[in-house]
């Protein structure tokens, strides 16, 4: 994880260590308390550590906030790719690019919440940062986009549009989390999403293409993918 955040400990591997203690910590008391409420003792008696110990691996707490909000964009930018690797047929590596922004979104649900409610408390450099992080990885899904359209799969309309809404998928599901975690599955949740959203931009070459999808998957038991309808 490289930032501006400096560390007074030299050794990557235990800095690496401390940081994710931290930030556990600091995650659960920024999204239950607040980021201007939560001071360093706070989220250092929550990590069961030292303010002090804490000071040795952060400058203040705004670095702590970065560090909270890296963790989820960085991790979009490492399972997003790793989700679509092995696969080449256009709508299905952006059918995998959605599923795994919505199961790092399920791993980060408090830190997802907090990016919406604390980036605004970052300094502009910094906020400019996330941002910069979130838009690369957007550009995976836009991409994946993109190449659907030109084999004909996805009509022709506004990238950035649809990007969006379908990463507003992703991040509804910690949003409105109180809302769906008692009434679906990540899995259907997934599915039933990406059901409503391709229905409308899909031309009826990917819509028989994608029925097709869904019926091997339907055969292998490949999970979210398959629709229940």
């Amino acid at each position: 994880m490289k930032t501006d955040v400096t560390s007074i400990v030299e050794d990557p591997d235990l800095v690496e260590k401390r940081r994710h203690q931290i930030v556990v910590a600091a995650t659960q008391l920024f999204s239950e308390q607040g980021f201007y409420k939560t001071t360093i003792k706070d989220i250092a008696k929550k990590a069961g550590v030292s303010a002090g110990l804490v000071y040795l691996y952060v400058r203040e707490k705004e670095d702590v906030l970065l560090l909270v909000l890296l963790q989820v964009v960085e991790a979009y930018a490492r399972e997003i790719p790793k989700a679509m690797e092995n696969f080449t047929d256009p709508l299905e590596r952006l059918m995998r690019a959605v599923e795994a922004y919505c199961r790092v979104v399920d791993g980060h649900r408090a830190a997802t919440v907090l990016a919406y409610r604390s980036t605004k408390s970052l300094s502009p450099d910094r906020r400019e940062l996330i941002q910069q992080r979130e838009t690369e990885t957007n550009d995976i899904i836009a991409n994946a986009i993109v190449a659907c359209m030109k084999a004909g799969l996805i009509r022709k309309l506004n990238v950035d549009v649809l990007t969006y809404q379908l990463v507003l998928v992703a991040h509804g599901w910690a949003l409105k989390s109180w809302y769906f975690k008692s009434r679906l599955t990540l899995e259907e949740y997934i599915v039933d999403s990406l059901d409503i959203l391709l229905a409308g931009v899909l031309t009826p070459v990917g819509q028989l293409h994608r029925a097709e999808l869904r019926d091997r998957d339907a055969r292998n038991d490949l999970g979210p993918r398959n629709s229940r309808a």
